[in-house]
């Protein structure tokens, strides 16, 4: 059994974590909660950076989801995680 090497790409960072370009694999997570939900995504994205999600992404399928984003990351701020939120955009016209 051979080992490929893993392909050269750009390191980007993604709020603090450095992903790509020889960076070491990052654990992510999505949540399942309704984003617009902002309790419950809050909840949610506290419960998988404490079991170890290094970035969590949310669905951003609603104007009322992408408003949440902001409060969502302003209160995590305030309970003091720092964990990078990614959307995943998911708009139908």
């Amino acid at each position: 059994m051979s080992i490929q090497s893993r392909k050269h790409t750009q390191q980007v960072l993604v709020g603090n974590v450095k992903v790509g370009g020889g960076a070491p694999i990052v654990v992510q997570s999505m949540t399942n909660t309704d984003t617009a939900d902002v309790s419950a995504s809050v909840q949610q994205i506290i419960e998988l950076s404490t079991a170890g999600s290094e970035i969590v992404r949310v669905t951003v399928n609603t104007e009322e989801a992408a408003k949440a984003i902001p409060e969502i990351v302003n209160l995590l701020a305030q309970k003091g995680f720092s964990v990078p939120i990614v959307g995943d955009f998911h708009f139908n016209t």
